[in-house]
């Protein structure tokens, strides 16, 4: 019986793992599809299409599954019509969101978005009401425990990146967008492992939020 009980419980955990994978390759394929659709199918002459590759990679996605997407959204026959669309919203207590999405429907991403703030305490917001809180920077990231802060840094500044900060655990190192790719690469070369690296949104200003109930429903939502 015991047998029994542990294998429904392994079946179960591979069941969830399973599952989340199939969401990341899910994700990660739309956004090299989009990638290859703007800029090509060439990695060295699209950066977006590298660092999405980059992505795969680190989601341990098989190299056939990427060639595959590439391929498909490279031809004029393909005729998904996948985007992406970026909302500004406000979470619970008023914070200040920026949501990238990949879809094939406008109206529909837009429904599900709004409801999801909604069932938050949060809403979305006009265009450009949200934006100038945030800067697009590139974002490498890499573990605490496995480097020096001291020679991450000096090697950073070495690399042209803009600012290196710590946060739980991560050491965090900012670019310009267009330099992502370099300071990725010349890392890479000194052979330093690299948690993740992608372009995102910053926020110019952060505030601390002191209500444990609103810190709830932060995570809940991010969730």
């Amino acid at each position: 019986m015991s047998g029994h009980s542990k294998w429904h419980s392994i079946k179960h955990k591979k069941a969830v793992t399973d599952a989340k994978k199939g969401k990341v390759f899910s994700k990660i394929s739309r956004i090299i599809g989009v990638a290859t659709k703007e800029k090509g199918g060439d990695p060295d002459k699209n950066p977006t299409l590298r660092l999405a590759i980059e992505k795969a990679k680190q989601a341990n996605m098989p190299n056939e599954n990427i060639q595959r997407i590439i391929k498909k959204y490279s031809g004029e026959e393909n005729q998904d019509k996948f985007e992406e669309i970026v909302f500004e919203g406000y979470g619970p207590g008023g914070v200040a969101l920026i949501i990238e999405t990949i879809t094939d429907s406008r109206n529909r991403i837009s429904q599900e978005i709004k409801h999801i703030l909604s069932s938050h305490n949060g809403n979305l917001a006009i265009p450009g009401s949200v934006m100038w809180m945030f800067e697009r920077k590139g974002r490498i990231i890499l573990s605490q425990d496995q480097h020096d802060f001291s020679n991450i840094e000096a090697l950073a500044i070495e690399a042209g990146a803009d600012d290196i900060t710590t946060e739980d655990e991560l050491i965090i190192i900012t670019t310009e967008p267009t330099e992502l790719n370099n300071v990725r690469i010349f890392f890479e070369q000194k052979n330093i492992k690299i948690e993740n690296a992608e372009l995102e949104y910053v926020a110019k200003n952060t505030v601390d939020i002191d209500s444990d109930e609103i810190k709830n429903q932060i995570n809940s939502l991010f969730l």
